[in-house]
């Protein structure tokens, strides 16, 4: 255990009154509480649950923690500054799948994968795995569900079966969706903190020691990127199987699981050729790459092997006829009907010309990352006009936000969602796209942003409450009262919930960022809230804390298998809302998988095998 943290614990909430109690901890837990509450156990949309949550995370701030009003409200500006970088990634993301839909590039690629064979276990490890993963890695947010589905529903789907396979193909991805934004945003901008990788009592004697806090909170993230991907290679490499087994088992005409032994060679490969570049991208490229890396990759070494005869099954399985399907397996979209399909002639289009705007972003990614004078140039601060505590310029930044030392910036150059609408705009000249086209591609992406924008924002703005309430940066004219307590909400709930746990905490590590991730709908979302929680927790133990954030990161990757958002969004596309229910429960299945291999792994690495990892 760490000089910081064990001081941490020894003072925690401690106020002129005593330490914590019950009370203090129930109303540290009350926004988490409500969440849970309102939007899991009453349904409440989120646009009116996130709002709530926040003024109950206000309410804990000044009467419990006792932060004085200017305090919480410059929290709550930092966190929709946060949210407005999480909008912009999306916004581009958006924009250029929307681009690609318009331009009938993205029915070229989906044409491409689905003429290899017609055989539905084929189809289901090239659209609902690797298509999902890829635009899970290039846009995320729920978007892979919400394409691959209705893509798969027009091949003759039932449209149950296209939500559950393509909200199971793309887990593995989550982690790194939106060019990496639960990683970039979801880690290192909490870390960003002098509680966290800015305290030199926390990361003594570690490869961070003596790094600036920006530096120490990037490499971390990096470093929790490349451990999340390790969980999901291990445990996730099986889940073009696990996909093809639920359509199987619960579609076919008859409960067995006896058709997919004739495809496991197939799922086994497709698993470990996306794998292998994956983790190998996380580990030395960088957290924005290993979705596309690995879907990119391995689907193209895939479909090479098919294309060339090698893993096709001998029997084209097929589900049973259409009159036998039951009816909660078909909406009000009729599979393979109209309706799914594009006017646009794009016949001739060829599958490098489809997928040139995403290679275009890649390679531009890949630039600005790794080549030193043009990331030092993009995300230099001091290029721009400050006015009083603002600058504008190439990174946008309010520092001492009203006074109170919260510094709160957009590197709006550097962040992807820069890169993406760049690639959408390019796109435009290269599809020859018409004015109507573009005006609907962006149309449709500003009026897909909108749905998420309260929820999103003002979920943020709770959760920096959470994160900055107690932060020793307050100076004493920040409290009121004689409530000065030492550490944030989270912080709090973190390390009660390890003394109550103990050793057994890495067990559960990936079922809270799960829970984060099913209520917020949001991998991201999920590591902001629950990172710092974990990473308090693990520094707690005296375990490695690194290896737990990144089974938090795997965690929130999972937890959208049941997110009632992303589940909505897909049943949506293929007219089937009404069926969440079902999908949920039937997703519990890999879900529980997941956790539990994760949770053993996790447990594995911290006492045994990765005893010295930070």
């Amino acid at each position: 255990m760490s000089n910081g943290l064990t001081a941490a614990a020894s003072v925690v909430l401690q106020a002129e009154a005593g330490g914590i109690g019950a009370v203090e901890l129930l109303a540290a837990a009350a926004p988490l509480i409500v969440v849970a509450a309102l939007l899991v156990g009453l349904l409440w949309p989120a646009t009116r649950v996130m709002p709530v949550a926040w003024l109950v995370a206000l309410a804990v701030g000044f009467f419990v923690w006792g932060n004085d009003p200017t305090w919480l409200a410059a929290a709550s500006v930092n966190g929709a500054i946060t949210a407005i970088t999480i909008l912009y990634i999306v916004f581009g993301a958006l924009v250029l799948l929307y681009t690609l839909m318009q331009a009938g590039a993205l029915e070229r690629i989906n044409r491409g994968f689905a003429a290899v064979s017609e055989d539905r276990r084929v189809q289901i490890v090239m659209l609902a795995f690797f298509m999902a993963t890829f635009i899970e890695g290039a846009a995320g947010f729920g978007t892979p569900a919400a394409v691959v589905a209705p893509l798969l529903l027009g091949l003759g789907f039932p449209a149950l079966a296209a939500v559950i396979a393509a909200l199971i193909g793309h887990v593995i991805a989550v982690t790194y969706g939106a060019v990496g934004t639960p990683i970039v945003i979801g880690i290192r901008n909490p870390m960003d903190s002098a509680e966290y990788m800015g305290d030199q009592d926390i990361v003594a004697g570690s490869p961070y020691e003596g790094m600036d806090q920006l530096a120490a909170a990037t490499e971390f993230a990096n470093n929790v990127a490349a451990w999340a991907a390790t969980f999901h290679a291990l445990v996730g490499f099986v889940m073009p199987l696990f996909a093809v087994g639920m359509v199987v088992y619960f579609f076919g005409e008859e409960r067995s699981l006896a058709p997919v032994k004739e495809v496991m060679p197939l799922c086994l490969f497709a698993g470990i050729a996306f794998a292998i570049p994956y983790v190998v991208a996380a580990w030395f490229i960088s957290a924005e790459f290993p979705a596309l890396i690995g879907s990119m990759v391995g689907g193209g070494l895939t479909l090479a092997l098919l294309n060339n005869g090698y893993l096709l099954p001998e029997d084209e399985w097929e589900f049973p006829d259409r009159d036998d399907w039951a009816n909660h397996w078909v909406g009000d979209i009729e599979p393979g009907g109209a309706g799914l399909e594009t006017d646009d002639d794009t016949g001739e289009m060829s599958l490098v010309k489809a997928w040139s705007p995403y290679i275009i972003l890649a390679v531009l990614l890949v630039l600005t990352r790794l080549i030193d004078p043009i990331s030092d140039a993009i995300t230099d601060a001091d290029v721009g006009v400050t006015v009083g505590d603002v600058t504008l310029g190439i990174v946008l930044a309010w520092r001492d936000i009203l006074g109170t030392g919260l510094d709160g910036s957009i590197g709006w150059v550097n962040v992807p969602g820069f890169w993406l609408l760049l690639s959408a705009l390019v796109a435009i000249p290269i599809f020859g796209m018409s004015n109507t086209q573009v005006r609907s591609a962006w149309g449709e992406a500003a009026r897909k942003i909108a749905a998420p924008f309260v929820a999103l924002t003002f979920v943020l703005m709770m959760v920096e409450v959470m994160l900055s309430a107690g932060q020793p940066a307050a100076s004493p004219d920040q409290f009121v009262g004689d409530a000065e307590f030492t550490v944030s909400m989270i912080d709090a709930l973190a390390i009660e919930t390890a003394d109550v746990v103990g050793n057994a905490y890495p067990l559960i590590a990936s079922l809270i960022g799960g829970l984060g991730a099913a209520m917020a709908g949001s991998n991201t979302v999920s590591n902001i809230t629950f990172g710092p929680f974990q990473f308090t927790a693990a520094g707690e133990l005296g375990i490695s804390r690194t290896i737990i954030v990144g089974a938090q990161a795997v965690g929130g990757a999972i937890g959208n298998l049941i997110a009632i958002h992303n589940v909505v969004a897909a049943l949506a596309t293929v007219g089937l809302v009404g069926q969440e229910g079902r999908v949920m429960r039937l997703n519990l299945i890999p879900l529980l998988y997941y956790a539990a291999m994760v949770g053993l792994l996790a447990t594995l690495f911290v006492f045994v095998l990765f005893t010295g990892v930070f």
